[in-house]
């Protein structure tokens, strides 16, 4: 009975179908390279609408919205279970909600200071670094060298007015941080059933962003318009594209699902000229490419070795 209850795609009150069905079947509708696309794009709106954001409030009290309602929604659908977790468990859950607090706060100070796509270019860097650490291959010193080639495209040695030294130091942390994301995830998957390890690290980031978040947005933070723009990036930003992935990479390989996202830098630069007017120069668009191209490089010739 209960079984047949679960796999019902109809409320046996109303004869309608339910609303969980829906959804699957409008993400199963979709193509999986459509839904990784959608997930990039949904990813960098809500960091377009972030950065709109800082004309009110710092960046720092930004990260604390978006973590917060993204912990809340994230927490409401997959609750941690605390109980019986062993120390290892606990160390790799705070750790996960630590980098992800620091990664966030570092890639909003690097995109106060940059535009979206160059901010978030350098900050692929970090994934694009965790590929070739874990390669034996001399091919990947290529894809290295391009991506060296694109970070120094972007590096103000004129003085660029739209790029800051600071801001690309910011860039780099999140990268870092990033990287370190990707390493802890892996091994908070292997000690948290389902979804409850990002669960459980994005309710501790959230606290432990709490108090900088709090402090530097006193009491623009109690803003109706503000939290409502807030709860939009925390879901673009966190659950909308975390769950078209997850659906996503059930459906395809994941080296196909790494070609995608390394357009992402690519879709960062777009948005950021349609939703926030950033025109980039040449150089700047070359090093986009540049960073583009080795993470494409790198994810296919890893297929390749396979």
């Amino acid at each position: 009975m209960t079984a047949f209850a679960l796999d019902d795609p109809y409320d046996r009150g109303s004869g309608l179908p339910r609303p969980g069905s829906l959804l699957r079947s409008a993400a199963d509708s979709i193509p999986p390279s459509g839904l990784v696309v959608l997930a990039i794009f949904s990813v960098q709106l809500g960091a377009g609408f972030a950065k709109e954001l800082f004309a009110a409030l710092p960046p720092s009290a930004v990260v604390f919205l978006r973590i917060t309602a993204g912990a809340l929604i994230m927490g409401a659908f997959a609750r941690p279970r605390l109980k019986g977790l062993a120390w290892r468990d606990w160390a790799v859950g705070l750790g996960f909600g630590l980098t992800l607090a620091l990664m966030n706060l570092s890639f909003y100070e690097a995109l106060s200071r940059l535009p979206m796509g160059i901010a978030v270019a350098i900050e692929f860097l970090g994934p694009l670094g965790v590929a070739v650490a874990a390669s034996r291959r001399r091919v990947d010193l290529v894809w290295v060298g391009l991506a060296a080639a694109g970070v120094a495209l972007l590096a103000p040695w004129g003085g660029s007015a739209t790029v800051q030294w600071a801001g690309i130091g910011f860039a780099v942390l999140a990268a870092l941080g990033w990287a370190a994301y990707i390493l802890l995830s892996a091994a908070a998957g292997r000690r948290f059933p389902g979804t409850t390890g990002l669960s459980f690290a994005m309710i501790v980031s959230a606290v432990v962003i709490a108090p900088v978040g709090a402090t530097t947005g006193g009491a623009e933070l109690l803003r109706p318009e503000l939290l409502l723009i807030g709860l939009g990036v925390g879901l673009l930003s966190s659950v909308i594209p975390y769950s078209l992935e997850l659906q996503a990479l059930r459906r395809m390989p994941k080296h196909v699902f790494g070609i995608l996202m390394s357009l992402e830098p690519a879709v960062a630069a777009l948005i950021g000229v349609l939703l926030l007017s950033e025109l980039l120069h040449v150089q700047q668009w070359a090093a986009i490419i540049c960073i583009v191209a080795a993470s494409l490089g790198s994810t296919r010739a890893a297929r390749r070795v396979k």
